[in-house]
């Protein structure tokens, strides 16, 4: 339509809040339209239109009030904003009829009254925009055309482009808010129209109807200057809400990729790659505007990260996301013997898959084992929608659930499972046994009550809310000595276990503690042992009836068995975890006797006489225990690499092989303060000079598997080390000063 256009409509708006060039960032409401057409051809004006709009909320800031010289009362006495652009519509159509053409295009100063204001308070409305509004020109762009030595096209003003061509500016009884501004824009449009110039409007800019669908290569190359990361998104929020949030700005095809946490879930976070570095700019500038009641932060990533979430390399995934304008749901919690045709059973005929079974993708661990997800294609909204309606329903003896997904989202699910295997590889012979996380850290098998569980906590608890929850027993709790219960599925069960120094503390928690109120929910705690606590957190049962013990036949779903044997010698807490999570360490607490050695669980590199395997297999429950946390810290990291087979090797004082344990004391420097993008790479450059390599940088992770903006770096000596903080204290990374900490102190 714009390119065959022969009349233009000059248009302006303001709000009730910023105007001008911080039109829409504050996200208050249009209060003020105002327009005039021109006609092309034979350079003519029509009648100067000016509407006052009611908003929803009749709050206008000062600075609105002195711009618009309007007032509430006047605001009050107006038609809202559909009705608005009701007459709008009948008073340009009644014009183009008279004048005898039969199309136009907007005109405007600027991108920021269609793109950040009119098109993001109408889709919060619910409101219909007319199909003219999805296209227009700047005044601005076509002058530079015209005048390129005028300034740069950012730089320009009304103003200044009058002032450069010699017009007039008007007198200031003509300069009303809104009739000053179109007659200005309609003096250039007719100026740059006529000779010398002879102007001919084609810079025409685009608003996209709906965001595309698409997959992105991980050797695509994406420019750093056109992706955000939007954090504090509704869990369930798909990319549809995210392109609503974002709407009059162009996203990318397929560029809103759904991030995810540890558990597989979506974190509240999304990287989203818009099609130039000015739709960027402009979408940096709705930083803590609202999607519903939850406000959205909005900041700069980069491509980098944008490929690492939504990049991908299969060519599955490739071939099942190459049906273009397809409506993509996942399926979470399907029966690992779940065929095709039983999904396609289960969604009906009133929702019918793209191409059958073509249209369906299970995910699968590097072994080929389900993980009870999938991915389905459906051509329209419609079939996803009745899909949609059979969330929870049962299949097999499971309910399922299902929800809106995304390309990213595909390709981020696919790479996790993919290129990280559930239990980490065996190291090689010559490395010290790694033990597991399936079995916390020091849990010495014992009938001792020195421990409390804790039964209905609120789904949400962390380990902070326990810590509160404890309140002043939260010194009497061991190091590492919270632990979360997960089901099967990997979520929260509303238990969790503490280890308390002793059973007279426990004694005294269970019965200060006991129904207590967490949130909303009261809590029960009771006294217990270690024993109880290993069979629970290795996927037993424990209620009135006494202990039920883990399942023995689950078949594909168990690892190999894993040992249990005395350890060699005392293994220090902080060598006692392994890759994916691992909890801050803090200094280890020397044992009060030499000679009792704790039975501990190893996953053993080979078979040896000498171990004592375990009459029964884990099941899921083990395999994502909660990290164990130390009451003064939350953080978690991956186990440095090599650095239990480099402690093992030192020689011992009294000439025995030293336990397996964190590089020695002064050689461990904290990072706090990091920005949450820094990288590998960016704290390398930081201590440039230091000969470090890059095993050497531990990025810190937040129990949701965040970044929690800290790092942990080993030097090769404590000197070192010292030296480092000595010199790079306080010193910006990325703009924010970065503290230090020799981790000995």
């Amino acid at each position: 339509m714009a390119s065959h256009s022969d009349t233009l409509v000059v248009f302006f708006g303001a709000t009730a809040g910023a105007n001008g060039g911080k039109l829409g960032s504050d996200e208050r409401e249009i209060i003020l339209l105002v327009w005039q057409i021109v006609d092309l051809h034979e350079k003519k004006v029509g009648k100067l239109q000016r509407r006052l709009v009611k908003p929803d909320s009749l709050e206008l800031t000062d600075q609105s009030k002195e711009e618009t010289g309007l007032s509430v009362e006047e605001l009050y006495k107006a038609e809202p904003l559909d009705k608005v652009l009701q007459q709008f519509q009948q008073s340009v159509s009644a014009e183009l009829k008279a004048l005898g053409r039969s199309s136009y295009t907007l005109c405007v100063d600027g991108p920021l009254i269609i793109r950040q204001a009119l098109h993001p308070e109408a889709s919060k409305k619910n409101l219909v925009l007319p199909e003219c509004f999805y296209s227009f020109v700047d005044v601005r762009k076509e002058f530079h055309k015209c005048c390129p030595n005028a300034g740069q096209v950012q730089d320009l003003t009304l103003h200044s482009m009058l002032e450069y061509v010699c017009i007039p500016e008007l007198p200031l009884s003509e300069q009303v808010m809104g009739l000053k501004e179109v007659r200005c824009m309609v003096q250039l449009s007719l100026h740059i129209l006529a000779e010398p110039y002879n102007h001919k409007f084609s810079c025409f800019e685009a608003v996209k109807y709906k965001l595309e669908s698409g997959a992105c290569s991980k050797t695509e190359p994406v420019d750093s200057e056109t992706v955000i990361r939007a954090r504090g998104l509704p869990w369930q929020s798909s990319d549809q809400d995210i392109s609503r949030f974002f709407k009059g700005l162009n996203i990318a095809k397929g560029g809103v990729a759904l991030c995810l946490n540890a558990q597989g879930r979506r974190n509240g976070e999304a990287l989203v790659r818009f099609i130039n570095q000015e739709h960027r700019d402009l979408a940096l500038e709705r930083h803590k505007h609202h999607m519903g009641s939850r406000y959205i932060e909005v900041y700069k990533a980069t491509g980098e990260e944008f490929l690492k979430i939504a990049g991908g390399t299969s060519n599955e995934v490739a071939q099942f996301l190459s049906k273009e304008n397809q409506v993509i749901i996942r399926m979470r919690g399907l029966p690992f013997t779940a065929s095709p045709q039983d999904v396609l059973t289960f969604l009906g005929a009133d929702s019918p898959v793209t191409d059958a079974s073509d249209g369906l993708l299970f995910v699968k661990y590097p072994d080929g084992r389900p993980t009870g997800d999938a991915f389905v294609l459906f051509s329209c909204e419609e079939y996803a929608l009745n899909a949609l309606k059979k969330h929870k329903q049962i299949l097999g003896k499971r309910y399922i659930e299902l929800f809106r997904s995304t390309a990213a989202e595909v390709q981020q699910v696919l790479n996790r499972y993919m290129s990280t295997p559930l239990i980490s590889t065996l190291p090689s012979t010559s490395m010290v046994p790694m033990p597991v996380l399936a079995t916390p850290p020091y849990l010495a098998t014992g009938s001792t009550r020195d421990c409390v569980r804790l039964r209905g906590l609120p789904y949400t608890a962390a380990i902070e809310d326990i810590l509160e929850f404890m309140g002043e027993h939260t010194i009497d709790i061991k190091p590492h000595g919270v632990h979360m219960v997960l089901n099967q599925q990997g979520r929260p069960s509303g238990d969790a276990f503490i280890q308390m120094r002793s059973a007279d503390r426990a004694f005294m928690v269970a019965q200060k503690c006991h129904k207590k109120m967490m949130k909303d929910r009261y809590v029960e705690v009771f006294q217990c042992s270690t024993e109880e606590m290993s069979f629970v957190l290795m996927g037993g049962t424990l209620n009135r009836s006494g202990l039920s013990p883990p399942p023995c036949k689950l078949p594909c779903l168990a690892p190999p068995a894993y040992a249990a044997f005395p350890s060699p010698a005392m293994l220090s807490e902080a060598a006692l975890y392994q890759p994916p999570l691992l909890a801050t360490p803090r200094t280890p607490q020397p044992p009060h006797s030499p000679h009792p050695t704790p039975t501990l669980a190893y996953y053993p590199p080979q078979h040896h006489p000498a171990q004592l395997y375990m009459n029964m297999n884990m099941n899921y429950t083990a395999y994502y225990p909660s990290p164990p946390v130390s009451p003064s810290t939350m953080s978690y990291f991956a186990s440095p690499p090599g650095s239990v087979a480099l402690a093992a090797q030192q020689p011992h004082p009294q000439g025995h092989v030293a336990s397996p344990m964190m590089p020695q004391h002064g050689a461990l420097v904290r990072m706090q303060g990091l920005p949450y993008n820094a990288g590998v790479k960016d704290i390398l450059s930081f201590f440039q000079g230091y000969q470090l390599q890059p095993d050497a940088v531990l990025l810190l992770y937040n129990f949701s598997g965040q970044r929690s903006g800290e790092a942990l770096i080993t030097f090769p000596s404590e000197e070192s080390a010292r030296r480092a903080v000595a010199e790079r204290a306080n010193h910006p990374l990325s703009g924010l000063p970065v503290r230090l900490l020799v981790c000995c102190d």
